[in-house]
């Protein structure tokens, strides 16, 4: 079935709460016990019936088990009684504090909406998007696969969250779109590019399930609350990128600029006679990296009303003609369109002058798993 990249770590301070917890005494709610959001919302265009949308829905969500815990997920693909079955890298890992550092279970308990368990055989995750796909044989007639969006979800686009926070299995809760191109800190040294945000309640439990439109479809993977009506969910995008690979080759290759940067504030613009607060300075390159030798980094620092402020290090303002303002930008673009191996071209602005230069992506290497 045919199915519609993360160069550089970008850095965004952000307090968030993962979602996926062990709470096996709360996990055997019975189906009349679940916690289920009924009613109409008229917040933009059009009126969205939330109980139509759970009663669509929710037979493609399950709840994903294993001896370390339990979260979400959703039916992918589904084909002659298989299904490919999408949930967090964390989850079968054992929880967010294992993102990097933890091996994934092989196999996971996968619940569907009508209570029918069975055995799920893991085909690959993804630690750098925190996505992983199971593969169910013999899943119950019930079961039916979600579509996912062509595209990103518009800010103020109403979605639902479906899943089982804290074990409380078809669970929907509901809101909008708050933000895009997201960059999202995973707290093992990487952050996950492209996310959305949305300020529908997400909670332990909750990751891996999907996010999706008033039209049923999946617009993000749940993964992170970070607060009162803050939530994060991996993007369409990039859904769509790793997971058919996860499906048939096991695994997702990333593509990796080598650079450690920082964004272009007010006083890095000024610390370098810049005449915006936009782009993103490099600091380094990785050694022996795409960027080595090609772009170049900072050669110290200055103080600017009191703050140190990097100075000298190549601005990338745009790559492939697209132009660049933040971290995130960057990020995403590297994340959604390319792939190790391609050719890119960046502007950027050195020693006062905006020149172009030219880096063949490589292939980002496995996170460094002692953390």
């Amino acid at each position: 079935m045919s199915r519609k990249a993360l160069g550089v770590a970008v850095a965004v301070v952000l307090l968030t709460v993962l979602g996926a917890v062990a709470v096996p005494a709360l996990a055997e709610l019975s189906t009349d016990e679940r916690v289920i959001v009924q009613n109409e919302s008229t917040n933009g265009s059009a009126t969205c019936n939330y109980t139509d949308l759970y009663r669509d829905t929710s037979p493609g969500v399950v709840q994903v088990m294993t001896d370390r815990g339990q979260g979400s997920g959703f039916v992918y693909e589904l084909d002659n009684g298989t299904a490919y079955v999408v949930t967090n890298q964390h989850v079968v890992a054992g929880g967010p504090e294992r993102t990097a550092s933890g091996q994934p279970a092989e196999q996971v308990d996968v619940r569907f909406s009508d209570g029918a368990t069975r055995t799920g055989n893991l085909t690959g995750t993804d630690v750098y998007t925190d996505l992983a796909v199971a593969r169910v044989d013999d899943v119950p007639e019930s079961a039916a696969a979600l579509p996912v969006a062509d595209e990103g979800p518009p800010i103020g686009e109403r979605v639902a969250a479906i899943g089982s926070p804290f074990g409380l299995e078809g669970t929907m809760t509901h809101g909008i779109i708050s933000g895009v191109n997201r960059s999202m800190p995973t707290g093992a040294g990487f952050s996950i590019p492209d996310t959305v945000q949305t300020d529908a309640p997400i909670n332990p439990g909750n990751s891996g399930g999907p996010l999706v439109t008033c039209e049923g479809e999946v617009v993000g993977v749940n993964r992170a609350g970070g607060g009162d009506n803050v939530g994060f969910a991996i993007s369409p995008e990039l859904v769509e990128r790793v997971v058919p690979a996860l499906i048939e080759e096991g695994n997702y290759s990333h593509p990796y600029l080598g650079i450690r940067s920082v964004p272009v504030t007010s006083t890095v613009a000024e610390a370098n006679d810049l005449n915006a607060s936009e782009g993103v300075m490099v600091i380094e390159t990785t050694e022996g990296g795409p960027a080595d030798g090609t772009l170049r980094g900072i050669n110290g620092t200055t103080s600017v009303s009191g703050e140190e402020a990097p100075v000298g290090g190549d601005v990338i303002v745009a790559v492939d003609g697209r132009e660049i303002a933040s971290q995130e930008q960057l990020g995403s673009y590297l994340a959604t369109e390319t792939s190790p191996g391609d050719e890119i071209e960046l502007t950027v602005i050195r020693d006062g002058d905006r020149t172009t230069v030219t880096v063949t992506l490589g292939e980002r290497p496995a996170p460094d798993r002692s953390r």
